[in-house]
């Protein structure tokens, strides 16, 4: 299994909310930014509503060489300065807020990622796909917030305008409210139709990273294997059904802005023939023809609001997908500490787990002895890595307890379990920018002779001493093999050794000679406590004290390994047997 130990469990965030509640607490994760984008917003859309009548009454003090002109002329500029000011600042304050709602929405998500377990993450999301989610879906979720208030202003705009057109000449109104019900007819199928396809983009984009994650993963196989061409292929299959959905959207956007591109002009033609009219019969002055045109114009932002609606859809559709990680199940965290030098007692009574329903443990009942080192052995799928999962606390049972030191492990504080609960790995992570760095990775920083002491158990000391720069040697450019690997995890491992320590088949890549000296490292130069191996070699299990036979998740037998060498189900678990140690059996 990867290593994913979460070493310290951050405050998980409240409950999930749904999705119109996540858009809204980005909104008010930036209160300020938000204010300030609403109240320019708004400011704008007033003055662009006042300009035109400001405008019109202008035009009619000049023609008729009122005193009053010069205070009208100013007043224009006024409303014009606010206008462009407004958005100005709405643009600046609004690449803020969406910033930060993204990196809000980004730190949510990671911390409901590490809060939980790493079997669940896995099991609910690829790789790929949980990437997608915390990038390219974030942001577009965090948009929503500026979407939202730009959506006000632009539909503040256009009713303003109809309601100032409807004052100044009712009749001039009457005619572009007529087209209103196409207008409107037209965003609703809009809307309904680009939710759909937005969706689906999203999710073919997030397939897509997934399988392209995997072959770069898989690089050298594939080459190996001279299987390029067809994994280019399969990276690419649903590139046609991406295409498809892109030009869906597409599609059904200019639809939407065809539509309204027809009908806006065809309403603004109507009214200026109205108005026209009306000049010519002495009904409206020349000013109010001129606001009459800037109105209808500004209503015809109607149709506009397209766009608005657009990337509402997006930053809706993106919220679902960032919701899916939210939802994800915190760990629960207790506060009881464990008891002061505890010998490691490790119990499990009634346990049982289950993977997709399956149970993979069946009401197993274990009690490892304070001290004691118990192999786990077992046929693949018998339920091993389960057990050694359950008993750390890397996920919790479907059923029954897990108890350290007489303390349930829900119970006890999650910074004392990481402290005295280690592991190792078969296929170990390693973080840090040097070698020493990702062996004192964890919940505490070693001393360096402590470091060294724990390199050596783990029969590392060698190859690390004949780097370039030892214990330095930066980690992204040290070829490592399998087995050098696995003893660094090792190392790790040792060097934070509890109360109880945990190896989930961490020796499977070393040679025989390696695994006889780190087996009794293990034992004599490591940190006494409990400890727990998942052995597929007779010599790991022949070095245990004591050995929990598994079959089909159930624990078969507990003894000492040469008590149950006797049966031949048993030494058929270990399907090749090394020589040197089978006298010990």
């Amino acid at each position: 299994m990867a290593d994913t130990t979460v070493l310290d469990t951050p405050t998980a965030p409240p409950e999930p909310p749904g999705v119109r509640n996540t858009l809204g607490g980005a909104l008010r994760h930036s209160p300020g930014r938000a204010l300030t984008v609403l109240v320019f917003s708004i400011a704008s859309a007033v003055a662009a509503v006042a300009l035109p009548a400001v405008l019109g009454r202008t035009v009619d003090r000049l023609l008729a060489r009122s005193p009053e002109a010069p205070q009208q002329v100013t007043l224009c500029i006024v409303l014009i300065c606010v206008e462009v000011g407004g958005d100005s600042v709405v643009a600046l304050a609004g690449g803020g807020l969406t910033s930060r709602s993204t990196a809000w929405l980004r730190r949510l998500g990671t911390i409901r990622l590490v809060s939980a377990f790493p079997h669940q993450v896995a099991e609910r999301f690829a790789p790929g796909d949980t990437t997608t989610r915390l990038t390219a879906n974030a942001a577009g979720a965090a948009a929503a917030p500026t979407t939202v208030v730009g959506a006000f202003a632009a539909l503040l705009t256009p009713v303003g305008a109809l309601v100032a057109l409807a004052l100044l000449d009712w009749p001039l109104a009457l005619v572009f409210a007529a087209g209103l019900p196409l207008l409107a007819l037209f965003l609703r199928g809009f809307t309904r139709t680009s939710s759909d396809s937005v969706g689906r983009y999203q999710g073919v984009q997030a397939d897509m990273a997934q399988r392209l994650m995997e072959s770069l993963a898989g690089a050298r196989t594939i080459a190996a294997a001279g299987t390029t061409r067809r994994e280019r292929d399969r990276v690419l299959a649903p590139l046609p059904e991406l295409d498809a959905q892109g030009r869906r959207m597409w599609r059904v956007y200019g639809q939407a802005m065809a539509s309204s591109s027809i009908l806006v002009p065809l309403l603004i033609t109507a009214v200026l023939a109205v108005a026209g009219l009306r000049l010519a019969a002495g009904a409206i002055t020349v000013g109010a023809l001129l606001a009459a045109a800037r109105y209808a114009s500004l209503a015809a932002g109607l149709g506009a609001i397209t766009g608005q609606i657009n990337s509402l859809v997006n930053s809706r559709t993106a919220a679902t997908r960032v919701i899916d990680l939210l939802t994800l199940p915190a760990a629960r965290s207790g506060q009881r500490a464990l008891p002061e030098g505890g010998p490691g007692h490790l119990e499990l009574r009634q346990v049982t787990v289950l993977r997709s329903g399956t149970p993979v443990l069946r009401t197993v009942d274990l009690d490892v002895p304070g001290g004691a080192t118990m192999a786990l052995v077992g046929r693949s799928g018998s339920g091993k890595s389960a057990l050694a999962a359950v008993a750390g606390r890397l996920r919790d049972p479907d059923g029954g307890h897990v108890l350290l030191d007489g303390v349930p492990l829900t119970e006890a504080d999650p910074a004392d379990l990481r402290r005295e609960i280690g592991y190792a790995f078969e296929r170990p992570h390693l973080f840090g920018t040097t070698i020493g760095d990702a062996l004192a990775f964890g919940p505490r920083t070693p001393r360096a002779e402590d470091i060294e002491d724990a390199a050596r158990a783990a029969a590392a000391d060698q190859f690390i001493e004949r780097l370039p720069h030892s214990y330095a040697a930066p980690l992204a450019h040290t070829p490592l093999s399998g087995g050098e690997l696995q003893r660094l995890g090792l190392a790790r491992a040792f060097s934070h050794a509890g109360r109880l320590l945990i190896l989930d088949d961490a020796t499977s890549s070393l040679d025989s000679v390696t695994e006889h000296r780190v087996g009794r490292a293990l034992v004599h130069h490591v940190s006494p406590g409990t400890r727990l191996l998942v052995a597929h070699r007779v010599s790991s299990a022949a070095r245990a004290d004591l050995v929990a036979w598994l079959d089909d998740g159930r624990v078969r037998a507990v003894a000492p390994h040469h008590a149950l060498w006797d049966d031949p189900d048993y030494r058929a678990v270990f399907a090749a047997p090394d020589t040197d140690v089978e006298a010990a059996g």
